[in-house]
Formats: C-alpha cells, structure tokens, sequence
C-alpha cells in the first residue's frame, strides 16, 4: 500500500481502529460482505491503525467517484477526491458531447446511494501523473465497489499501469463482475436498444452561451411552479449550476433576494466537482502520459491569468461550503421568480432536511452568509421578501460572520420597555395619533392624558386651519373612521419606542428637547365589528408582549386610510409589523382608501368659530328649525364652552351651556372641569338645542349625551355655577340644574368647599378665613411671573436634613448599571454653583439604561427650588429615610398681582429687581398666606405642585414687596371679579394706589400709557 495514502490529513479525518464490521447476515451478498470485512482486515492489519479514515460524502462527481470531507469541528474541513479503485464507469458527456451508453445511471445509482451519508474508506493507491487517489470505501459495512459491481455499472480493471496498482477486493469485483453480465444488469443489459435509450438527449448548454436556451419562454411556462433538478456545480453560496429534470438542460441560477460573498477570480481551475471535466479516457487513468511542454502563448497566458486572480471576500468559501454540503448532487426543488439581461435564471431553491422542505437563501442570511439584495428580492412574494429582511436584520443585530464589522447607522428612535397601560380613549388627533386616559392616573390630574402615535404607521396629514393648512385626501375619514371605534372605549396600550423629531428649529433644542413623540400599538379591549378585509386574524403576539383584541392599526391600514413605514435597519418598528405589512397588501389589492384611484368624497365645513358675528346671528335660524339637531364635539374649549361639528348643516359652531358657567382660565378647578367634559363627551356623538347666540358669535344652548344633560354633569361635581341672572324660562332641564348645584353646595364639592349658608364666597379662596397663617420665611430661589420658593425659618426638618446629608461618606461614581435613576426618583445630586451635595428630584432622564457617566438627567432640587442639568457622575443614590420626607422648598406667588413671565415685556427686569431685594444675604421676610392654589397637583420640577398666593414683607423694614413691586410698574394688579369678598377687595384697593403712582409716572410698563385702557 503507497505510504502517502494519507496525504497529510489523516489528523483531519476520524481516525479508525477497527475496519468496518460485517457479521454474517441471510441475505444473497453475505458472502460479498464476509470476504469485504476478511479483505479489510487483513489489509488493516498491514496498514496500522491509521489505515481507515471516515467521512461524510459531500458530492458524487461519476459513477466511480466520490468527493468526502473530513468529520472536523472546522467550518470548512478537508476534503478527498477518491476514485473506487480498479474500476471504471461509463463516462458523462462534456461540453457538446454524448454520454456513454448507461453514463448516467451509473452516476446516479452512486449518488442516490451515497450523498451526504457517512462513510468509512482507505486509499489503496495513488497516480501522481494524473493527482488522483483510488481507494476502497466502505457504507456501513458495505463495500460500495462490490455494490457498484454487483448492480452491473462498472467495469473492473484486472491491472493498473504500474505494478500494485489493484484493488484489494479484485478477485471479488472480478467474480461479481462475471455475475452481473451473466444476469445482464445494469450496463451489459442485453435488452434491445437498451444501450442506445440510455444516452440522454441533451439540449445545448445555457452556460456562456445564452442564445441556446429560451429563458423568458421556461419562466413563462413555469413561474411559480417548483421544477425538479439536480445541482452539479455550486460557483459561490448563492449562485447554482443545477441540471432540470427531466430535459437535462444545463443553467445557471442566482438564488433570488441574497448574494453570498464573492468567490473571486482564480488562476487554476474549480476545485468544485463539475459533471462535464471528466478526462477523454474512462475514470480519466490512461491520461497519465507525460504531458506536452506548455507553449510560450500558453505560458503567457496562464501569467496573465494569474497575475490577475482576485482573493475571495470574507467568509466567501464558508458561504459556498454552506451551501454545498446542503445541495450539491442533491435534489432540489427550483421556483422561478425572473430572468436577468444575461438570461441567467433567478429563483428559489428548496431543498430537502429530513421531512421539511428548507429555504435555502433563508438558510445562508440566518447563518450570516448572504445579505438581501431588493433587486431580486423585488421579484419575490411579499411574505418570502419580510421573511429574508427580517432574517438580515437579526443577523446583523448578532453580528454574525459577514455582519462581524457591522455598524449600525444612527437612528432616532428608541426602544421603550415595560409600559403598558390600560385606558379610555379620550380624542382622535387624527387617523395615527390618539390621546388615551391612563386608567392608573387619578382622575384630573394633567399626566392622565398620554397622547400615542400609532406604531409603524402614516395617515394622510389632519391640516391645520390656523395655518390655512387643507386637510390632505382621505385624512377626515381616516380620523372619522378612528373616532366612531375608539372614542370612550376601553383599549390597552403597549408602548414601543420613541422618535425624535429632527425637523425645525426643535431639533436643536438639546437633550431637553421635548419634541419627543411616543409609539405604541393599541388593541381595542372589546371586538370590534369586522367590515370585509377588515376581519383579519388576531395580532400574533411577540414574546415580549401578549396582547389580546383587534389592533388599532392594523384596522386602519386594512381599510386604505394609512400606510406602513418602511424602516431602515436597526430603526424601532411595531411589533406587529408582519401583520401591518400583510393588511397594507390585502388594502392594495382590494384598492381602499388612498391606493384607489377614485378622488375621495369632497366635504365643505363653513367655520362659524372664525367668521364674524353677523354671519353667526344671520346663522341662528337655520340651527332653530328643529328643536334638537345631531352635532360633534370637535373641542373643549373650557368646563362650558365647545367647538361643535353640526354634520346636517355642514358647519362648526362655538357652543356654550346656557346659564352654567365654570372657574376661568387659570383659576382653581378649571382644569379638572376641562378634564371632565374631555373625557363625557370630547368626540362624541352629542344632541344641542340652540336657544341664542351672544355678542362674541357663541351660541348658547343646551346639549346631551346619552340623553344626559351634561350641565347637570357639571354642577353635580361642584365644577360649575348655575347662574339665573337673566332667567331660567327658555333653559330646557332648569330644575334639575338648580337641584344639581343645592346638591353640590351641601356636599362642599370643588368650588363650594367653602361654602357658608347665606354667604357667596370665592372659588376656594383662603382669604375669607378669619385668621390669616403666617410663616416666617427666607427666600431661596426666584422664578419669572412674581413666583419665588421660601424655607421656612427655624423647621426643625432643614437642620436634621443638612445634619444627615453632612454625615454621609460619598464614594465613587457608581458602576453604570448599578444604579439607574428614574423620572421622580429622589436621589443626591451635586449642586454646580458651589459642588454641595443635596436632595434633588429626577426630572428628566435619558430613555433606557444609562450608558456613559456623561448621561445627562435634568434635577430639581427639592429643598431649594433650584432646577439644572447634570451629568450621572454627579448623582448618587439615597437612603429611603432621607429621600421619604417632603422637599422643604414651598412654592409661592406674591397675591394680587400679576408680574409678566420671562417671555413677557418686562419680565426680565421683574426678575431681576425681585432677586435683589429676596435674595441679598439670608434676610428674613413674613409670609401672609392668602390663598392655596392646589391645581399644580403633585411636586414634579420647578414651578410644579401648591403654589401660596402671599403677601410678602420684609421683616426689617415692614414693607410689602407686593406694594413695592406695583410701585416700580413691573406688575399690574389681577382684574376684580364678580362676587368678589370683601376682605379681598379691600387689599386691592390698598394696592391700587402703588399701581397709580407707577401709572401716572409712566414707569416701566406704564412707559406708554395705561396697557389696561383697550
């Protein structure tokens, strides 16, 4: 036996001990396999223990060759070429040529009994002229020669051109040799014209030659439809040379949406099995003749070939190895999707893993051996194209092989984890944004509210009138189709991720920027009724979130009034976008909506809000005919007063309750009035019976909902005055009315909480109290509109805080992870003007988890009232004890007067001149509590929670910076209102002459006359 049988690869190759084991069996070849296993045996035993290699069959190039690569752990393993020794088979028609009689049953025979199985073999002998191996090899414990042998598809060679040069099994081969010609199998088949049907009829080769093969005409004929073949060559991982069945036409075809790394350009030939490079000589062993001397054109050109080879791309022969231990000499099933300009075929290929069917261009983007190319995908179905894109963005999200350097591009969205909520659909903004009521959120309060844009959808665009913006086409059905499902039913919300907005001057405003829109996906908690292809099957849940009910979404790009966002990579998606994607095709198809080519149904609205007040009074009679007509509630303007959409006369009107009037902008209970009437009746299907209009163009009326008089709604919650000033004849319900306010006042709801029988009082105003609180106070921090925080003086708390906060020992930065503050966490934060350290409130925090020490998280420091940015290295974490107790930093305003904003003429230099007189040194000042303003709700940054209306004094000079500040004209007193108690007219009066002095002198904001004269 030849010393290199081996060939250096032996290590690469599992190694046998043992041959191959045969115990004797009933079967007609338990001879064949006694003398096989005596055979090996004896030839182990001369050959050592390193004699039999085993491997797995990865192609059958003939009917008397094999090519095995090794059973490693390596992503590509070494392979072997090895020729059955001593015999040799019919051979395969090459380029333009026939086969050999029964050529291609010999082959396939082979192939059918060997691909992709293990095997156990030994190389007999080697020719070095040619570079081939001939061996034995073993299936289990058969021998495949004999098996060849036996079926009658090889002949046997009794010597070799030099001495050796036999099998070990020869005398075997030769005696079965003898049997099958006797029995006439296989080729020396004695039936008539047996040998001539053997040879296939070949059409001509589609390879480099396109004019030999109708490629549009075998796609017209077969798109769609899985055609039979047999892959002979694989170039790279995604481009084939595959023969169909059962014409035998031999083409090229590009695995359609992929392309796997290039294989390059080499010098020598494929390494590949190829069918058609057979030797002119049967099993290519009477070539071993010396070869003549290469000619000095041959040599030249074969430089130029090789200076010109090009390396193959990264992970380029993994990729082709992939691809041919899955399909190489296997059956395969080819969908065609198209034809390329060079008539090469592009397709789908499936192929066989036990009982399932695999996609292979699947099979390559999950393994991170292709990528998606649109140019040939777009040639796909919709689903097989989500599918391949769906699988690049994982893989690129892994990194995987050719994504290893992948960088994601910037995005600006960002994920959000873990929040759902469960609420009441309070308003339509339009066809992809709502605004839902968190049910988690007390009722009133302004964080109740949390607007969501829809997930991975776009409607046409609302317009804004005010911009004399017209809304685009389908955009007020899209928004009507949404209001008639949703508006105050229950729903559950399952926010995804975040955007930015990068467009306008937003977009500059830094890490506070607060142009940041929330996605979600919303799913109505009870069914909704399925009109045609709105039915469609329930959202398939993902693993991170298991919702239940129709998806809002989904509804809306089913019926045509929306469109799914194409994403790019690593840019936040729904996670029901599959299921969006599938409705927008079954929308296009159907031709809904905005894919129809039919102009959407044209509706005029006269906007009675903005025209004058004659044309409301010359309106009045036609919204009188009927007692009472159908309307909309377009807007809730205040607690009584909104914009109404009145369908039958095409028109929107502002609309007020007759007789009921709520607390004004800005006073105690408005906001919890708006929030009422937003969420009984904003968007909803209303009645109105219009009784007048008044000199501003509002008309005034009575109006139901659900057959309640939503009035009544009002003054029942104590939100509300029943005023009967100009009589109750014309007012529908007036009874009940006065019974819903007698109702209130009893209870002190609202704005009867301080209610005395006999007297009228003020909306919650301290100052009916007879005794008046007063602290004394230092001033520590000063906000623009008069608004200022104090600490109390001499509260046992301020020095058992700083006590405690002096004590702590603070340590390093923490380890980012570690500690992940939160919107309204309590923490210590270290203050920029001076490095203390005190107690401050998150908020404003980076979304997600924090990533550098440079995160930046906007504090409120709750015992002073100062509010900065600071970077998460000045943040540490806080005992429960310490951060439980309440901020000893209070809000406050100085009373009656009204000081104009930062914004405001004049604000700045209000600021200013209050700071020197608050904030010079540690001076104490008496603080006169006049009245309690609790419509802030709860602390949540500067300028939030209670706010005391004071009137200030300095304790040294008991002077009132109240009087003072009026004096120098940077403020102007608040307008008198009606039922105004006297202890508070008495105070205004006191003022009113500070406010003269600065207004006859022309002081500041006075500079031009009286600003309160229009």
């Amino acid at each position: 036996m030849d010393s290199r049988s081996g060939l250096g690869l032996r290590n690469n190759f599992k190694i046998l001990t043992d041959p191959p084991s045969d115990p004797f069996t009933d079967n007609p070849l338990r001879f064949l396999h006694w003398s096989s296993r005596f055979l090996a045996v004896e030839m182990a035993s001369t050959a050592g223990a390193t004699g039999w290699l085993r491997g797995k069959v990865k192609a059958v190039p003939s009917g008397d060759s094999l090519v095995i690569m090794g059973s490693t752990k390596a992503e590509i393993p070494p392979e072997k070429t090895i020729t059955l020794s001593s015999l040799m088979c019919p051979r395969l028609a090459r380029r333009g040529g026939d086969d050999e009689p029964f050529s291609w049953e010999s082959r396939e025979y082979l192939r059918k009994l060997c691909i992709g199985k293990e095997v156990t073999f030994r190389v007999d002998y080697t020719v070095p002229s040619i570079g081939r191996e001939f061996g034995s090899v073993f299936l289990g414990d058969k021998n495949v020669s004999l098996l060849v042998v036996s079926e009658g598809w090889a002949k046997v060679k009794e010597q070799g051109q030099q001495k050796g040069e036999v099998s070990p099994f020869l005398a075997e081969l030769l005696r079965l040799e003898e049997q099958a010609k006797q029995q006439g199998l296989g080729r020396w088949s004695r039936s008539p014209g047996a040998s001539e049907a053997s040879i296939r009829k070949l059409p001509p080769s589609a390879i480099g030659d396109p004019s030999n093969f109708d490629a549009m005409g075998l796609l017209a004929s077969n798109k769609g439809r899985p055609m039979e073949a047999i892959v002979e060559q694989v170039r790279d991982g995604s481009t084939l040379r595959v023969n169909l069945l059962p014409e035998f036409q031999f083409v090229q075809v590009f695995v359609a949406g992929i392309q796997a790394p290039s294989m390059g350009r080499r010098a020598a030939s494929e390494t590949v099995v190829d069918t058609k490079m057979n030797s002119d000589e049967p099993n290519g062993e009477a070539s071993a003749e010396p070869r003549a001397p290469l000619t000095s054109a041959q040599r030249l050109a074969a430089l130029s070939l090789s200076s010109t080879e090009v390396a193959p791309d990264a992970y380029g022969r993994e990729a082709k190895h992939f691809t041919e231990i899955r399909v190489l000499n296997r059956d395969v099933r080819i969908v065609l999707e198209g034809v390329d300009k060079f008539s090469n075929l592009i397709g789908s290929v499936y192929y066989s893993d036990g009982e399932t069917a695999k996609d292979l261009a699947l099979e390559l983007i999950e393994n991170g051996l292709a990528k998606y190319v649109e140019w040939s995908a777009s040639l796909m179905e919709d689903d097989a194209k989500r599918r391949l894109k769906s699988a690049e963005l994982q893989a690129k999200k892994t990194k995987l092989r050719i994504w290893t350097n992948y960088v994601p591009p910037a995005t600006n969205s960002k994920a959000i984890h873990d929040q759902n909520f469960t609420g009441k659909v309070i308003e339509v903004v339009s066809g992809d944004c709502i605004i839902v009521a968190d049910d988690a959120v007390p009722f009133g309060s302004p964080l109740a509210e949390r607007r969501v844009n829809l997930s991975s959808i776009r409607c046409p665009k609302i317009g804004n009138p005010r911009r004399d913006e017209k809304p685009a086409p389908y955009a007020r059905e899209a928004k009507e189709f949404l209001r008639t499902r949703l508006v105050g039913r229950q729903v559950n919300v399952s926010m995804e991720y975040s955007r930015k907005m990068a467009d306008g001057p937003a977009a500059a405003a830094g890490p506070a920027d607060p142009r940041v829109m929330d996605f979600g996906s919303v799913f109505l908690v009870t069914p909704v009724k399925a009109e045609g292809d709105d039915a469609s099957s329930p959202a398939q849940p993902t693993a991170s979130s298991q919702q239940a009910g129709a998806n809002i979404a989904e509804l809306v790009v089913a019926r045509g009034f929306g469109s799914v966002i194409r994403h790019r990579d690593f840019e936040e998606r729904s996670n029901y976008y599959d299921a969006l994607l599938a409705a927008e095709s079954r929308a296009i198809s159907g031709k809904k909506g905005i894919h129809s080519s039919k102009d959407p149904p044209v509706m005029h609205i006269m906007d009675l809000t903005t025209a004058s007040v004659k044309k409301a009074k010359d309106f009045l009679p036609f919204l009188q005919r009927n007692r009472r007509m159908p309307a909309v509630v377009e807007y809730v303007l205040s607690g009584h007063r909104f914009k109404l959409l009145i369908p039958k006369e095409t028109c929107s009107i502002a609309f007020s309750f007759s007789g009921v009037r709520c607390p004004g902008r800005d006073e105690p209970f408005s906001d919890e009035a708006i929030a009422l009437m937003r969420r009984k009746i904003m968007q909803r299907d209303v009645e109105i019976e219009v009784e007048t209009v008044d000199r501003t163009g509002t008309f005034l009326g009575s109006l139901w909902e659900s057959r309640t008089n939503m009035a009544v709604t009002l003054l029942e919650a104590g939100l509300a005055k029943f005023q009967t000033s100009f009589g109750t004849d014309r007012i529908p319900d007036a009874h009940l009315l006065v019974q819903a306010e007698q109702s209130a006042k009893k209870q002190k709801l609202k704005i009867w909480e301080n209610f005395v029988e006999g007297e009228e009082v003020s909306n919650g105003s301290a100052a009916e109290r007879k005794h008046k609180e007063e602290l004394k106070v230092t001033v520590t921090e000063v906000l623009g509109g008069g608004k200022f925080y104090v600490q109390t003086v001499g509260d046992p708390k301020v020095a058992s805080i700083q006590q405690h906060l002096g004590s702590l020992s603070l340590q390093e930065a923490p380890v980012i992870g570690a500690f992940n503050p939160k919107r309204g966490d309590i923490v210590l934060a270290q203050f920029s003007a001076d490095n203390s350290w005190n107690r401050a409130m998150i908020v404003n925090a980076p979304r997600g988890a924090v990533e550098s020490p440079k995160d930046k998280f906007e504090v409120f420091y709750i015992d002073y009232g100062n509010q900065e940015v600071v970077p998460y290295s000045q943040l540490r974490p806080l005992d429960p004890s310490v951060s439980s107790a309440p901020g000893l930093a209070q809000l406050c305003s100085l009373a009656y007067i009204k000081v104009p904003s930062l914004e405001e003429d004049y604000g700045q230099e209000a600021a200013v001149h209050l700071s020197e007189h608050l904030l010079n040194g540690a001076k104490e000042f008496k603080a006169v509590i006049e009245e309690r303003d609790i419509s802030g709700g709860k602390v949540k940054g500067q300028g939030t929670g209670t706010v005391l209306m004071v009137t200030l004094v300095d304790a040294e000079t008991d002077t009132s910076i109240n009087a003072t500040i009026l004096k120098e004209g940077l403020a102007r007193l608040e307008k008198r209102k009606r039922w105004e108690p006297k202890e508070r007219l008495q105070a205004l009066d006191e003022l009113e002459k500070y406010q003269k002095e600065a207004r006859d002198k022309r002081l500041a904001m006075w500079e031009y006359g009286d600003i309160q004269s229009d």
